[in-house]
């Protein structure tokens, strides 16, 4: 059975949540301090997080942040969260803090219900392409099911966000992904507006990956359109010291 886990100090709400998502078929923990939410995470095994921003403990924040940073299966739940401010820069830094949706108070039950179900939705939609295969890219090896990433023999750590853009443009050298489609693709449906959320993640992304960022092998800037993978002759080309385009 699905198990989701909520973490929301308004009693109330709390309470009406759960009680709707167990209606919906799902089993539900339902939780009202950062700090137990955090300790629960880190022994438990869920498959969605229902995040308050503001909670006594550690705020959503820092618990969304804990997560996306660690190396177990719990970097990789989705994490829908809620927040009563509705300012885009506190949407921005939830987004790129690791959460995969938003709602901001107040909102309906049944709006959370269907963000739920096409959170659930992608993550399985995800999960069915990630078949048993090692993608390799010169001297980069993305293991898609295992989520791990080797660079020279050695072992790169990705967030959860890095890793999906990382493999989205693997398994489609030379497409040419516009911001807009990368948000479709790795962040999930209603974020227009964050292609700067796109960015910041490509940037970190080419720190952690990339030998001189600023001239990037493999993600490669698309002037005015977006973003593409290098091809394998292109990267036979770079490897043997030519100047890769950026």
């Amino acid at each position: 059975m699905t198990h989701l886990l909520i973490v929301e100090d308004e009693r109330e709400l709390r309470l009406l949540l759960r009680e709707n998502l167990e209606e919906e078929g799902y089993r539900v923990t339902a939780l009202a301090d950062g700090d137990e939410a955090l300790r629960r995470v880190r022994r438990e095994t869920y498959d969605l997080v229902i995040l308050d921003l503001m909670l006594p403990g550690a705020d959503g924040l820092s618990i969304c942040r804990a997560l996306r940073s660690g190396g177990d299966r719990a970097a990789y739940v989705p994490i829908l969260m809620l927040t009563a401010r509705s300012s885009e820069i506190d949407r921005v830094i939830g987004l790129e803090s690791g959460a995969d949706d938003y709602l901001i108070k107040p909102f309906s039950v049944r709006e959370l219900v269907a963000r739920v179900r096409a959170i659930l939705r992608r993550a399985e939609a995800m999960a069915a392409r990630e078949e048993a295969e090692v993608i390799e890219a010169g001297d980069l090896s993305i293991d898609v099911p295992r989520r791990r990433v080797i660079l020279g023999g050695e072992e790169v750590a990705l967030t959860a966000k890095e890793f999906d853009l990382l493999a989205c443009f693997a398994q489609h050298p030379g497409r040419v992904f516009s911001r807009g489609e990368l948000l479709d693709h790795v962040w999930g449906y209603g974020h227009d507006g964050y292609e700067h959320t796109v960015n910041t993640h490509i940037n970190r992304l080419r720190a952690k990956v990339e030998r001189e960022p600023s001239q990037p092998r493999f993600v490669r800037t698309v002037w005015g359109v977006g973003y593409r993978f290098a091809e394998p002759h292109e990267l036979d080309e770079s490897s043997g010291g030519r100047k890769a385009q950026q």
